[in-house]
C-alpha cells in the first residue's frame, strides 16, 4: 500500500517537472521536439513558426527581427539555383544563347520529374527562367554544364562567390540542388537572396507566376512553385522555393512589409503548404510588431 503510494506520488513528481519545462520552452519562445516534427511554443518574442530554422532580417535597418537556428548549415535544396544563376550572370554568358538539354542533365542521382527532355533547345535565359520559378533541374544542370569549363567549374565558382558573400558554413557540390550535400544556415541565404536581389534578370525570372516557352513546335507554359507570387497583396522582390527529403520544404525571398526591406529565411518545414503558412506568419507578426512600435513611440 505504502509502495503503491510512494509510486503514485513519484509519477505526479515526474509530470509537475514536464509541464514545468514545457511552459518554461513556450515562455522562451523554443521548439520541443515530438515525433520527428518541430512545434514551436512561441511567445510575444516571435511568431509561432513550423519551419524548424529561420530568420527575418530587416535589410533597411540592418536588424535581426526574428531567428531559430540560424546559424546552422542544413541542405538547403533547390535554393541553390539562386547561386546557380548568380554565378551564371556573372560570368556574362549570353541569355539569348540556344542551349541543348542532354542525357547528362537527366542523370543527376536523384529521380525528379522534367517535362525537358533530351534534345529540348532552349535559350540559356528560358533555362534560367525555369530553373528560378519552376525549379527545373534540368535547366539548372544545363546551365552549370555550358558555365565556362563546365559544372565543376561552375561549382567552383559557386562556392568561391559563398565566400566573397560571407557564407561562411555554405558548401556547394552541384547547381541543382538535388544533393543534400549543398548546404548553408539561414544567416547564409539571406546574404544569397540580398546578392541576387541586386539582378534584375533573377529577380524577374524568379518572381514571374508563369512562363511559355516553344520546344519545337510546342508551346509549354510552367508556372511558379511559390504561390505567394500571385497574390496581390504580396510585394516579393525575389524567392526561391525548395525541396527534397533531407531537407524538408524550404523557401526564401525578399519582400516589402510596411515600407520596409525584409528578408525571410524558412528551412525544413514539413508538410506541402506549410512553408508559405509560416511565410503569412512572418509578415503578419513583423507587421504587429511594426505597429507596436510605431505606437510606442508616439
Amino acid at each position: 500500500m505504502n509502495s503503491g503510494r510512494g509510486i503514485g506520488i513519484w509519477a505526479l513528481a515526474c509530470l509537475s517537472l514536464a509541464i514545468a519545462s514545457l511552459a518554461q520552452a513556450a515562455t522562451q519562445g523554443t521548439m520541443v521536439r515530438t515525433h520527428l516534427k518541430y512545434v514551436d511554443h512561441a511567445s510575444a518574442a516571435g511568431p509561432a513558426l513550423r519551419s524548424s530554422a529561420a530568420l527575418v532580417f530587416d535589410t533597411t535597418h540592418s536588424a535581426v527581427l526574428y531567428s531559430r537556428h540560424s546559424d546552422v548549415a542544413m541542405p538547403i535544396a533547390s535554393i541553390t539555383k539562386l547561386m546557380t544563376a548568380l554565378v551564371v550572370t556573372e560570368a556574362g554568358q549570353p541569355l539569348d544563347e540556344e542551349l541543348m538539354v542532354t542525357a547528362e542533365d537527366v542523370s543527376l542521382g536523384k529521380v525528379s520529374f522534367s517535362r525537358l527532355l533530351p534534345g529540348t533547345r532552349l535559350t540559356r535565359g528560358d533555362l534560367m527562367h525555369l530553373a528560378l520559378m519552376s525549379s527545373e533541374n534540368r535547366a539548372a544542370h544545363a546551365l552549370g554544364r555550358n558555365y565556362p569549363g563546365g559544372v565543376a567549374e561552375c561549382v567552383r565558382a559557386m562556392n568561391a562567390k559563398a565566400r566573397e558573400l560571407g557564407m561562411t558554413s555554405a558548401h556547394f557540390v552541384e547547381p541543382t540542388g538535388l544533393s543534400d550535400e549543398n548546404v548553408a544556415s539561414p544567416e547564409d541565404l539571406s546574404k544569397l537572396v540580398m546578392a541576387a536581389a541586386k539582378v534584375q534578370t533573377i529577380r524577374e525570372y524568379s518572381t514571374d507566376s508563369e512562363h511559355d516557352v516553344q520546344v519545337g513546335r510546342r508551346t509549354m507554359r510552367f508556372h511558379n512553385t511559390d504561390s505567394l507570387v500571385s497574390k496581390a497583396d504580396w510585394d516579393i522582390v525575389v524567392q526561391k522555393t525548395g525541396y527534397i527529403a533531407e531537407a524538408g520544404r524550404c523557401l526564401v525571398m525578399q519582400t516589402i512589409i510596411e515600407g520596409r526591406t525584409v528578408v525571410i529565411v524558412l528551412l525544413n518545414s514539413f508538410g506541402k503548404r506549410t512553408r508559405v503558412a509560416d511565410a503569412a506568419r512572418v509578415r503578419k507578426w513583423v507587421e504587429s510588431t511594426l505597429l507596436h512600435a510605431s505606437a510606442a513611440t508616439t
